[in-house]
Protein backbone atom coordinates (compact mmCIF):
# COMPACT_ATOMS: atom_id res chain seq x y z
CA UNK A 1 0.00 0.00 0.00
CA UNK A 2 1.24 3.48 -0.87
CA UNK A 3 0.72 5.90 1.99
CA UNK A 4 0.19 9.55 0.88
CA UNK A 5 2.66 11.12 3.30
CA UNK A 6 3.10 14.77 2.37
CA UNK A 7 0.85 14.35 -0.69
CA UNK A 8 -1.50 17.34 -0.74
CA UNK A 9 -2.53 17.18 -4.40
CA UNK A 10 -5.64 15.09 -5.02
CA UNK A 11 -4.87 14.48 -8.70
CA UNK A 12 -1.39 13.18 -7.92
CA UNK A 13 -2.76 11.01 -5.11
CA UNK A 14 -5.35 9.39 -7.36
CA UNK A 15 -3.27 9.00 -10.52
CA UNK A 16 -0.29 7.56 -8.66
CA UNK A 17 -2.32 5.03 -6.71
CA UNK A 18 -1.96 6.28 -3.14
CA UNK A 19 -4.40 5.24 -0.43
CA UNK A 20 -7.28 7.64 0.05
CA UNK A 21 -9.90 7.91 2.79
CA UNK A 22 -13.05 8.94 0.93
CA UNK A 23 -14.39 12.31 2.11
CA UNK A 24 -16.18 13.13 -1.15
CA UNK A 25 -19.73 12.63 0.17
CA UNK A 26 -19.13 15.45 2.66
CA UNK A 27 -17.53 17.52 -0.11
CA UNK A 28 -20.62 17.08 -2.27
CA UNK A 29 -22.91 18.02 0.62
CA UNK A 30 -20.96 21.26 1.14
CA UNK A 31 -21.10 22.13 -2.55
CA UNK A 32 -24.83 21.55 -2.81
CA UNK A 33 -25.96 23.23 0.40
CA UNK A 34 -23.92 26.43 0.56
CA UNK A 35 -21.47 28.81 -1.09
CA UNK A 36 -19.08 30.26 1.50
CA UNK A 37 -17.31 28.19 4.13
CA UNK A 38 -14.54 28.41 6.69
CA UNK A 39 -12.87 25.40 8.34
CA UNK A 40 -10.41 25.54 11.21
CA UNK A 41 -8.33 22.44 11.87
CA UNK A 42 -4.83 21.85 13.30
CA UNK A 43 -1.84 21.76 10.97
CA UNK A 44 -1.20 18.59 8.97
CA UNK A 45 -4.77 17.44 9.43
CA UNK A 46 -5.67 17.18 5.75
CA UNK A 47 -6.96 20.70 5.05
CA UNK A 48 -4.75 21.23 1.99
CA UNK A 49 -5.68 17.86 0.50
CA UNK A 50 -9.37 18.63 1.01
CA UNK A 51 -8.97 21.94 -0.82
CA UNK A 52 -7.20 20.13 -3.66
CA UNK A 53 -10.09 17.64 -3.78
CA UNK A 54 -12.52 20.54 -4.07
CA UNK A 55 -10.40 21.99 -6.87
CA UNK A 56 -10.49 18.75 -8.87
CA UNK A 57 -14.23 18.44 -8.30
CA UNK A 58 -15.04 21.98 -9.46
CA UNK A 59 -12.72 21.54 -12.44
CA UNK A 60 -14.99 18.69 -13.49
CA UNK A 61 -12.29 16.02 -13.40
CA UNK A 62 -14.80 13.19 -13.22
CA UNK A 63 -12.28 10.45 -13.93
CA UNK A 64 -10.36 11.18 -10.70
CA UNK A 65 -13.44 10.37 -8.63
CA UNK A 66 -14.28 6.97 -10.10
CA UNK A 67 -15.16 4.54 -7.32
CA UNK A 68 -15.61 7.29 -4.75
CA UNK A 69 -18.89 8.35 -3.14
CA UNK A 70 -19.32 11.51 -5.22
CA UNK A 71 -19.27 9.52 -8.47
CA UNK A 72 -22.72 8.22 -7.56
CA UNK A 73 -23.99 11.65 -6.52
CA UNK A 74 -22.79 14.19 -9.10
CA UNK A 75 -24.43 14.11 -12.54
CA UNK A 76 -23.28 17.33 -14.24
CA UNK A 77 -19.52 17.80 -13.55
CA UNK A 78 -19.38 21.48 -14.52
CA UNK A 79 -15.94 23.03 -15.08
CA UNK A 80 -15.50 26.27 -13.10
CA UNK A 81 -12.62 28.76 -13.12
CA UNK A 82 -10.57 28.18 -9.95
CA UNK A 83 -8.66 30.80 -7.96
CA UNK A 84 -6.52 28.87 -5.47
CA UNK A 85 -4.32 30.82 -3.05
CA UNK A 86 -1.97 28.81 -0.84
CA UNK A 87 -0.41 30.92 1.91
CA UNK A 88 1.67 28.02 3.20
CA UNK A 89 4.64 28.55 0.95
CA UNK A 90 6.33 31.57 2.53
CA UNK A 91 7.96 32.84 5.69
CA UNK A 92 6.10 35.95 6.82
CA UNK A 93 8.66 37.97 8.75
CA UNK A 94 8.33 41.28 6.86
CA UNK A 95 5.48 43.22 5.29
CA UNK A 96 7.05 42.59 1.89
CA UNK A 97 6.73 38.82 2.34
CA UNK A 98 2.93 39.00 2.28
CA UNK A 99 2.92 41.63 -0.49
CA UNK A 100 5.11 39.42 -2.67
CA UNK A 101 2.89 36.38 -2.11
CA UNK A 102 -0.31 38.23 -3.02
CA UNK A 103 1.31 39.96 -5.98
CA UNK A 104 2.59 36.65 -7.36
CA UNK A 105 -0.83 35.02 -6.99
CA UNK A 106 -2.65 37.91 -8.67
CA UNK A 107 -0.10 38.33 -11.46
CA UNK A 108 -0.49 34.69 -12.52
CA UNK A 109 -4.28 35.00 -12.60
CA UNK A 110 -4.05 38.32 -14.45
CA UNK A 111 -1.98 36.61 -17.13
CA UNK A 112 -5.00 34.39 -17.75
CA UNK A 113 -7.83 36.85 -17.29
CA UNK A 114 -6.33 40.32 -17.83
CA UNK A 115 -5.85 43.44 -15.69
CA UNK A 116 -7.11 47.03 -15.72
CA UNK A 117 -4.68 49.91 -15.16
CA UNK A 118 -6.89 51.39 -12.45
CA UNK A 119 -6.60 48.23 -10.31
CA UNK A 120 -3.65 49.12 -8.12
CA UNK A 121 -4.48 47.75 -4.66
CA UNK A 122 -4.59 44.03 -3.88
CA UNK A 123 -8.32 44.24 -3.18
CA UNK A 124 -9.13 45.92 -6.49
CA UNK A 125 -6.90 43.52 -8.43
CA UNK A 126 -8.58 40.51 -6.77
CA UNK A 127 -12.05 41.87 -7.59
CA UNK A 128 -10.96 42.46 -11.17
CA UNK A 129 -9.64 38.91 -11.56
CA UNK A 130 -12.83 37.39 -10.15
CA UNK A 131 -15.06 39.46 -12.43
CA UNK A 132 -13.05 38.81 -15.59
CA UNK A 133 -12.74 35.06 -14.83
CA UNK A 134 -16.53 34.92 -14.80
CA UNK A 135 -16.91 37.07 -17.93
CA UNK A 136 -14.33 35.07 -19.86
CA UNK A 137 -15.67 31.59 -18.98
CA UNK A 138 -19.35 32.50 -18.43
CA UNK A 139 -19.18 30.31 -15.35
CA UNK A 140 -19.09 31.42 -11.77
CA UNK A 141 -15.77 31.32 -9.95
CA UNK A 142 -14.55 28.98 -7.22
CA UNK A 143 -12.17 30.51 -4.66
CA UNK A 144 -9.99 28.34 -2.43
CA UNK A 145 -7.71 29.90 0.18
CA UNK A 146 -5.43 27.63 2.19
CA UNK A 147 -4.05 28.70 5.61
CA UNK A 148 -5.50 32.19 5.35
CA UNK A 149 -4.10 33.02 8.82
CA UNK A 150 -0.49 31.91 8.45
CA UNK A 151 0.93 35.46 8.03
CA UNK A 152 -0.79 36.63 11.22
CA UNK A 153 0.23 33.56 13.20
CA UNK A 154 3.86 34.08 12.26
CA UNK A 155 3.60 37.73 13.33
CA UNK A 156 2.47 36.91 16.88
CA UNK A 157 4.72 38.93 19.17
CA UNK A 158 5.19 41.68 16.56
CA UNK A 159 2.12 43.88 16.97
CA UNK A 160 3.09 46.35 14.25
CA UNK A 161 3.59 43.62 11.65
CA UNK A 162 0.40 41.83 12.64
CA UNK A 163 -1.56 45.08 12.27
CA UNK A 164 0.00 45.53 8.82
CA UNK A 165 -1.04 42.01 7.83
CA UNK A 166 -4.55 42.49 9.18
CA UNK A 167 -5.07 45.68 7.17
CA UNK A 168 -3.71 44.12 3.99
CA UNK A 169 -5.80 40.99 4.27
CA UNK A 170 -8.90 42.94 5.32
CA UNK A 171 -8.96 44.72 1.98
CA UNK A 172 -7.96 41.60 0.04
CA UNK A 173 -10.61 39.30 1.49
CA UNK A 174 -13.18 42.08 1.18
CA UNK A 175 -13.28 41.24 -2.54
CA UNK A 176 -15.28 38.12 -1.72
CA UNK A 177 -18.27 40.12 -0.53
CA UNK A 178 -18.02 42.68 -3.33
CA UNK A 179 -17.96 39.96 -6.00
CA UNK A 180 -20.69 37.71 -4.61
CA UNK A 181 -22.59 37.65 -7.94
CA UNK A 182 -19.58 36.10 -9.70
CA UNK A 183 -18.74 33.45 -7.07
CA UNK A 184 -20.10 29.89 -7.10
CA UNK A 185 -18.19 28.63 -4.08
CA UNK A 186 -15.53 29.80 -1.63
CA UNK A 187 -13.70 27.73 0.96
CA UNK A 188 -11.11 29.06 3.39
CA UNK A 189 -9.02 27.00 5.79
CA UNK A 190 -6.81 27.98 8.68
CA UNK A 191 -5.65 27.01 12.12
CA UNK A 192 -7.27 29.93 13.93
CA UNK A 193 -10.16 32.33 13.67
CA UNK A 194 -9.07 35.97 13.80
CA UNK A 195 -12.40 37.69 14.35
CA UNK A 196 -11.10 41.15 13.52
CA UNK A 197 -10.23 40.21 9.95
CA UNK A 198 -12.99 41.33 7.62
CA UNK A 199 -13.51 37.88 6.15
CA UNK A 200 -15.34 37.15 9.40
CA UNK A 201 -16.62 40.55 10.50
CA UNK A 202 -17.85 41.70 7.08
CA UNK A 203 -18.56 38.51 5.14
CA UNK A 204 -21.71 37.67 7.07
CA UNK A 205 -22.74 34.81 4.78
CA UNK A 206 -19.59 32.80 5.57
CA UNK A 207 -20.50 29.49 7.25
CA UNK A 208 -18.01 28.36 9.88
CA UNK A 209 -18.14 24.54 9.93
CA UNK A 210 -15.29 24.15 12.44
CA UNK A 211 -17.70 23.13 15.25
CA UNK A 212 -20.43 21.76 12.99
CA UNK A 213 -21.55 18.23 13.93
CA UNK A 214 -22.31 17.42 10.29
CA UNK A 215 -18.70 17.99 9.24
CA UNK A 216 -16.80 16.85 12.33
CA UNK A 217 -15.11 14.04 10.34
CA UNK A 218 -14.25 16.06 7.23
CA UNK A 219 -10.51 16.00 8.03
CA UNK A 220 -8.58 13.33 9.87
CA UNK A 221 -9.51 9.65 10.24
CA UNK A 222 -12.11 7.89 12.33
CA UNK A 223 -11.49 4.48 13.88
CA UNK A 224 -13.99 3.01 11.43
CA UNK A 225 -12.09 4.52 8.48
CA UNK A 226 -8.79 3.11 9.76
CA UNK A 227 -10.25 -0.40 10.05
CA UNK A 228 -11.82 -0.12 6.57
CA UNK A 229 -8.78 1.31 4.78
CA UNK A 230 -5.66 0.31 6.69
CA UNK A 231 -6.36 -2.99 8.48
CA UNK A 232 -3.65 -4.80 6.52
CA UNK A 233 -1.14 -2.06 7.33
CA UNK A 234 -2.03 -2.25 11.02
CA UNK A 235 -1.39 -5.99 10.88
CA UNK A 236 2.08 -5.42 9.44
CA UNK A 237 2.77 -2.70 12.05
CA UNK A 238 1.76 -5.11 14.81
CA UNK A 239 4.01 -7.84 13.46
CA UNK A 240 6.98 -5.48 13.14
CA UNK A 241 6.59 -4.43 16.80
CA UNK A 242 5.90 -7.82 18.34
CA UNK A 243 2.27 -7.00 19.12
CA UNK A 244 -1.09 -8.56 18.43
CA UNK A 245 -3.31 -6.61 16.07
CA UNK A 246 -5.62 -5.75 18.96
CA UNK A 247 -2.70 -4.40 20.99
CA UNK A 248 -1.56 -2.39 17.99
CA UNK A 249 -4.99 -0.81 17.51
CA UNK A 250 -5.05 0.07 21.21
CA UNK A 251 -1.60 1.72 20.96
CA UNK A 252 -2.65 3.71 17.88
CA UNK A 253 -5.77 4.87 19.69
CA UNK A 254 -3.82 5.94 22.78
CA UNK A 255 -1.18 7.80 20.80
CA UNK A 256 -3.08 9.41 17.93
CA UNK A 257 -6.87 9.37 18.55
CA UNK A 258 -8.90 11.72 20.71
CA UNK A 259 -9.54 14.85 18.65
CA UNK A 260 -13.13 16.05 19.01
CA UNK A 261 -14.40 19.01 17.00
CA UNK A 262 -17.92 18.74 18.39
CA UNK A 263 -19.14 17.04 21.55
CA UNK A 264 -20.45 13.57 20.80
CA UNK A 265 -18.71 13.26 17.44
CA UNK A 266 -16.39 10.32 16.72
CA UNK A 267 -12.83 10.68 17.93
CA UNK A 268 -10.52 11.70 15.10
CA UNK A 269 -7.04 10.28 14.58
CA UNK A 270 -4.22 12.56 13.48
CA UNK A 271 -3.75 11.50 9.82
CA UNK A 272 -0.12 12.62 9.59
CA UNK A 273 0.98 10.54 12.56
CA UNK A 274 -1.14 7.57 11.49
CA UNK A 275 0.23 7.45 7.95
CA UNK A 276 3.83 7.90 9.05
CA UNK A 277 3.49 5.17 11.66
CA UNK A 278 1.99 2.73 9.17
CA UNK A 279 4.58 3.52 6.50
CA UNK A 280 7.65 3.34 8.76
CA UNK A 281 6.22 0.60 11.02
CA UNK A 282 7.62 2.56 13.97
CA UNK A 283 5.78 4.41 16.74
CA UNK A 284 7.01 8.00 17.09
CA UNK A 285 5.60 11.46 17.72
CA UNK A 286 5.52 12.39 14.03
CA UNK A 287 3.05 15.30 14.21
CA UNK A 288 4.75 17.00 17.11
CA UNK A 289 8.22 16.58 15.61
CA UNK A 290 7.24 18.55 12.48
CA UNK A 291 6.53 21.83 14.24
CA UNK A 292 7.83 23.92 17.09
CA UNK A 293 4.95 25.78 18.74
CA UNK A 294 7.11 28.68 19.88
CA UNK A 295 4.26 31.20 19.51
CA UNK A 296 2.17 29.10 21.90
CA UNK A 297 4.80 29.21 24.63
CA UNK A 298 5.22 32.93 23.98
CA UNK A 299 1.52 33.49 24.67
CA UNK A 300 1.47 31.24 27.73
CA UNK A 301 4.38 33.13 29.26
CA UNK A 302 3.11 36.55 28.20
CA UNK A 303 -0.26 36.03 29.87
CA UNK A 304 1.22 34.41 33.00
CA UNK A 305 -1.22 31.56 32.52
CA UNK A 306 -1.38 28.85 35.25
CA UNK A 307 -0.66 25.65 33.33
CA UNK A 308 -2.80 23.50 35.62
CA UNK A 309 -5.83 25.46 34.34
CA UNK A 310 -5.35 24.31 30.73
CA UNK A 311 -7.54 21.28 31.40
CA UNK A 312 -9.86 22.76 34.05
CA UNK A 313 -10.89 26.20 32.76
CA UNK A 314 -14.13 26.45 30.80
CA UNK A 315 -14.67 28.46 27.62
CA UNK A 316 -17.79 29.71 25.89
CA UNK A 317 -18.38 28.99 22.20
CA UNK A 318 -17.62 32.61 21.29
CA UNK A 319 -14.33 32.50 23.19
CA UNK A 320 -13.36 29.14 21.73
CA UNK A 321 -14.02 30.39 18.21
CA UNK A 322 -11.72 33.42 18.38
CA UNK A 323 -8.12 34.10 19.34
CA UNK A 324 -8.55 37.86 19.54
CA UNK A 325 -8.39 37.52 23.34
CA UNK A 326 -5.13 35.55 23.24
CA UNK A 327 -3.29 38.29 25.16
CA UNK A 328 -5.63 37.51 28.06
CA UNK A 329 -6.40 33.83 27.56
CA UNK A 330 -4.22 31.52 25.42
CA UNK A 331 -6.63 28.55 25.51
CA UNK A 332 -8.45 29.29 22.21
CA UNK A 333 -5.07 29.39 20.48
CA UNK A 334 -4.07 26.07 22.07
CA UNK A 335 -7.37 24.53 21.01
CA UNK A 336 -7.36 25.77 17.45
CA UNK A 337 -3.72 24.76 17.02
CA UNK A 338 -4.52 21.17 18.02
CA UNK A 339 -2.75 20.96 21.37
CA UNK A 340 -6.05 20.82 23.26
CA UNK A 341 -9.39 19.40 22.16
CA UNK A 342 -13.01 19.35 23.34
CA UNK A 343 -13.67 17.07 26.30
CA UNK A 344 -17.08 18.10 27.67
CA UNK A 345 -19.83 20.65 27.17
CA UNK A 346 -22.29 22.27 29.58
CA UNK A 347 -25.26 23.33 27.46
CA UNK A 348 -26.80 25.34 30.31
CA UNK A 349 -23.97 27.85 30.24
CA UNK A 350 -22.60 27.17 26.74
CA UNK A 351 -19.20 26.22 28.18
CA UNK A 352 -16.61 23.75 26.94
CA UNK A 353 -13.88 22.04 28.92
CA UNK A 354 -10.66 21.17 27.09
CA UNK A 355 -7.99 18.51 27.44
CA UNK A 356 -5.08 16.93 25.61
CA UNK A 357 -6.33 14.73 22.74
CA UNK A 358 -3.82 11.90 23.08
CA UNK A 359 -0.47 10.77 24.41
CA UNK A 360 1.56 12.09 21.45
CA UNK A 361 0.34 15.65 21.93
CA UNK A 362 0.42 15.67 25.72
CA UNK A 363 3.89 14.18 26.06
CA UNK A 364 5.33 16.25 23.21
CA UNK A 365 3.87 19.50 24.50
CA UNK A 366 4.95 18.94 28.11
CA UNK A 367 8.46 18.02 26.95
CA UNK A 368 8.54 21.19 24.92
CA UNK A 369 7.42 23.30 27.90
CA UNK A 370 10.00 21.73 30.21
CA UNK A 371 13.00 23.99 29.43
CA UNK A 372 10.80 27.12 29.45
CA UNK A 373 9.19 26.47 32.83
CA UNK A 374 11.98 24.88 34.85
CA UNK A 375 15.33 26.20 36.09
CA UNK A 376 18.02 26.25 33.45
CA UNK A 377 20.81 23.93 34.63
CA UNK A 378 24.31 23.36 33.34
CA UNK A 379 24.39 19.59 33.71
CA UNK A 380 21.35 18.41 31.80
CA UNK A 381 22.09 14.75 32.54
CA UNK A 382 22.02 15.18 36.31
CA UNK A 383 18.52 16.60 36.15
CA UNK A 384 17.06 14.31 33.52
CA UNK A 385 13.59 13.04 34.23
CA UNK A 386 14.91 9.49 33.91
CA UNK A 387 16.99 9.84 37.06
CA UNK A 388 14.07 11.18 39.07
CA UNK A 389 11.86 8.34 37.84
CA UNK A 390 14.45 5.69 38.71
CA UNK A 391 14.70 7.07 42.25
CA UNK A 392 10.93 6.75 42.62
CA UNK A 393 10.84 3.26 41.15
CA UNK A 394 13.56 2.06 43.55
CA UNK A 395 12.05 3.61 46.66
CA UNK A 396 14.89 6.12 47.05
CA UNK A 397 12.79 8.93 48.47
CA UNK A 398 15.71 10.84 49.99
CA UNK A 399 17.72 10.67 46.76
CA UNK A 400 14.68 11.95 44.89
CA UNK A 401 14.26 14.89 47.26
CA UNK A 402 17.97 15.82 47.19
CA UNK A 403 17.82 15.79 43.42
CA UNK A 404 14.66 17.93 43.43
CA UNK A 405 16.24 20.35 45.91
CA UNK A 406 19.32 20.70 43.71
CA UNK A 407 17.08 21.08 40.68
CA UNK A 408 15.89 24.43 42.04
CA UNK A 409 19.14 25.40 43.79
CA UNK A 410 21.50 25.05 40.82
CA UNK A 411 19.45 26.64 38.05
CA UNK A 412 19.00 30.03 36.44
CA UNK A 413 15.41 31.25 36.22
CA UNK A 414 13.81 31.91 32.87
CA UNK A 415 10.25 32.42 34.11
CA UNK A 416 9.87 35.57 36.19
CA UNK A 417 6.91 37.36 37.72
CA UNK A 418 4.53 35.88 40.26
CA UNK A 419 6.70 33.48 42.28
CA UNK A 420 3.80 31.37 43.50
CA UNK A 421 2.64 30.92 39.92
CA UNK A 422 6.23 30.17 38.89
CA UNK A 423 6.49 27.41 41.50
CA UNK A 424 3.12 25.95 40.49
CA UNK A 425 3.95 25.96 36.77
CA UNK A 426 7.39 24.46 37.33
CA UNK A 427 5.98 21.61 39.40
CA UNK A 428 3.09 21.10 36.98
CA UNK A 429 5.48 20.54 34.07
CA UNK A 430 7.88 18.47 36.16
CA UNK A 431 5.32 16.06 37.57
CA UNK A 432 3.27 15.90 34.39
CA UNK A 433 6.38 14.73 32.58
CA UNK A 434 7.12 12.19 35.32
CA UNK A 435 3.55 10.95 34.90
CA UNK A 436 4.42 9.42 31.55
CA UNK A 437 6.67 6.94 33.34
CA UNK A 438 5.09 6.44 36.79
CA UNK A 439 1.52 6.95 37.97
CA UNK A 440 1.21 10.57 39.09
CA UNK A 441 -1.93 12.41 40.16
CA UNK A 442 -1.92 16.15 40.81
CA UNK A 443 -4.49 17.92 42.97
CA UNK A 444 -4.66 21.68 43.38
CA UNK A 445 -6.07 23.06 46.64
CA UNK A 446 -6.04 26.76 47.48
CA UNK A 447 -3.32 27.41 44.93
CA UNK A 448 -1.03 24.57 46.12
CA UNK A 449 -0.16 21.41 44.26
CA UNK A 450 -0.49 18.09 46.11
CA UNK A 451 1.02 15.06 44.41
CA UNK A 452 0.37 11.33 44.68
CA UNK A 453 2.86 9.01 42.96
CA UNK A 454 2.50 5.24 42.75
CA UNK A 455 4.62 2.37 41.47
CA UNK A 456 4.05 -1.38 41.91
CA UNK A 457 6.14 -1.29 45.12
CA UNK A 458 5.84 2.24 46.50
CA UNK A 459 3.39 5.04 47.29
CA UNK A 460 4.47 8.68 47.66
CA UNK A 461 2.26 11.44 49.07
CA UNK A 462 3.75 14.92 48.63
CA UNK A 463 2.36 18.05 50.26
CA UNK A 464 3.78 21.36 49.06
CA UNK A 465 3.83 24.64 50.97
CA UNK A 466 4.96 28.17 50.19
CA UNK A 467 6.88 30.13 52.86
CA UNK A 468 5.83 27.77 55.65
CA UNK A 469 7.56 24.57 56.76
CA UNK A 470 7.91 20.89 55.98
CA UNK A 471 6.41 20.08 59.39
CA UNK A 472 3.24 21.99 58.44
CA UNK A 473 3.08 20.07 55.18
CA UNK A 474 3.38 16.70 56.97
CA UNK A 475 0.81 17.80 59.52
CA UNK A 476 -1.65 18.51 56.73
CA UNK A 477 -1.12 15.03 55.26
CA UNK A 478 -2.12 13.61 58.64
CA UNK A 479 -4.96 16.06 59.32
CA UNK A 480 -6.55 15.52 55.92
CA UNK A 481 -6.11 11.74 56.05
CA UNK A 482 -4.39 11.58 52.66
CA UNK A 483 -2.89 8.17 53.51
CA UNK A 484 -6.13 6.53 54.68
CA UNK A 485 -7.09 5.11 51.26
CA UNK A 486 -3.87 3.06 51.41
CA UNK A 487 -4.31 1.69 54.94
CA UNK A 488 -4.60 -1.90 53.69
CA UNK A 489 -2.06 -1.49 50.91
CA UNK A 490 1.07 -3.61 51.41
CA UNK A 491 3.29 -1.22 49.49
CA UNK A 492 5.81 0.96 51.32
CA UNK A 493 4.40 4.48 51.74
CA UNK A 494 6.35 7.74 51.97
CA UNK A 495 4.85 10.99 53.24
CA UNK A 496 6.90 13.95 52.05
CA UNK A 497 6.47 17.53 53.23
CA UNK A 498 8.09 20.25 51.10
CA UNK A 499 8.37 24.01 51.54
CA UNK A 500 9.35 26.41 48.78
CA UNK A 501 10.75 29.81 49.75
CA UNK A 502 9.69 32.71 47.56
CA UNK A 503 12.59 34.81 48.87
CA UNK A 504 15.32 32.36 47.87
CA UNK A 505 13.34 30.67 45.07
CA UNK A 506 14.48 27.35 46.44
CA UNK A 507 13.14 24.35 48.29
CA UNK A 508 14.41 25.30 51.75
CA UNK A 509 12.84 22.59 53.89
CA UNK A 510 11.70 19.01 53.35
CA UNK A 511 11.01 15.97 55.52
CA UNK A 512 10.05 12.35 54.88
CA UNK A 513 7.93 10.13 57.09
CA UNK A 514 7.61 6.42 56.25
CA UNK A 515 4.93 3.91 57.07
Amino acid sequence: MKYPIGIQNFEKLRRDGYAYVDKTALMYKLAQEGNYYFLSRPRRFGKSLFLSTLEAYFEGQKELFEGLAVSQLEKEWVKHPILHLDLNAAKYDTAEALYNMLDDFLAKEEDKYGRAETERSFGLRFMGVIRRAFEKTRCRVVILIDEYDKPMLQAIGNDALQTEYRNTLKAFYGALKSCDRYIRFAFLTGVTKFGKVSVFSDLNNLIDISLDQRYATICGMTEEEIHANFDEGVGLLAEANGMTKEECYARLKRDFDGYHFTIGSPGMYNPFSMLNTLASQQFRDYWFETGTPSFLVYQLKKTGYPLESMTTDELSTDTLNSIDIMDENPLPLLYQSGYLTLKSYDSRFDEYQLGFPNREVEQGFIKYLYPFYTPKVQDKGTFSIARFVKDIEKGKAEDFMRRLENFFANGDYQVMGDLELYFQNTLYVFFRLMGFYVEVERHTTDGRMDILMQTPQYIYILELKLDKSADEALAQIEAKGYAKPFADDARQLFKIGINFSTSTRRIDDWKIAER
